[in-house]
């Protein structure tokens, strides 16, 4: 775990930017996983209905690892990427990086993941993407 950094990410714009509030978080004050994941599945989903140009949905993680823990009180910005289109498919990667110490800002990459959106249409089903214009 020494994925410390002390700037984010130059020349990229998140997707997300959120602050974990106590009801996110167990006694201690540490995150909860699945609160995470589920942002990052938003943040994934941003760059997946753009090139979708429409509704997508979730249907894989396919990789998902904690590097960092998440505090109460630490501002998450979320970096998503597409890094692969198929026919009715979009594959991102979400990179979350945790500013910490208000005062002292120690910035920490605490999560990275790799999720799969399929584009549907207005009954739920796949549909092809659109084409890139040219």
């Amino acid at each position: 775990m020494t994925d410390h950094q002390t700037t984010l990410p130059a020349g990229k714009v998140p997707q997300l930017r959120v602050m974990p509030m106590p009801s996110d978080a167990n006694v201690h004050g540490d995150v909860f996983g699945g609160w995470i994941m589920a942002q990052v599945d938003i943040a994934g989903s941003l760059p997946a209905v753009r090139r979708a140009n429409g509704r997508v949905a979730t249907i894989a993680v396919n990789s998902f690892l904690f590097k960092q823990p998440v505090f109460v009180g630490d501002l998450l910005s979320f970096y998503a990427e597409v890094v692969k289109v198929g026919n009715t498919s979009i594959t991102v990667n979400v990179e979350v990086y945790a500013e910490r110490n208000r005062l002292q800002v120690e910035t920490v990459k605490v999560t990275e993941a790799t999720l799969t959106y399929v584009a549907t249409d207005e009954n739920r089903k796949p549909r092809a993407l659109p084409p890139l214009d040219a």
